[in-house]
């Protein structure tokens, strides 16, 4: 699939690529460039959808780290859950 891009520097994300991320108007979307060059686009989801993603620890608080390890591996894991359909 392809998109042109405007003098505005806008495209449009063709219709399969909205349905298969499940966004809808007026959603956001973050753009990651990967050290190899790949750009991968991502749904911002809502800091309330990250409820749960993080396990309780029991005795000490969970650190920022360990909050910005789990954030990761649950984006890209719902980004993988997605590529394999």
């Amino acid at each position: 699939m392809e998109s042109a891009i405007t003098s505005k520097g806008q495209a449009t994300i063709p219709k399969p690529i909205r349905d298969h991320l499940g966004l809808k108007p007026g959603d956001r979307v973050k753009f990651f460039i990967q050290p190899d060059g790949r750009v991968v686009m991502l749904p911002k989801i809502p800091a309330s959808a990250l409820r749960g993603i993080v396990p309780k620890r029991k005795g000490r608080p969970v650190s920022l780290e360990e909050m910005d390890e789990a954030i990761a591996a649950g984006a890209v894991a719902r980004f993988l859950r997605g590529t394999r359909r």
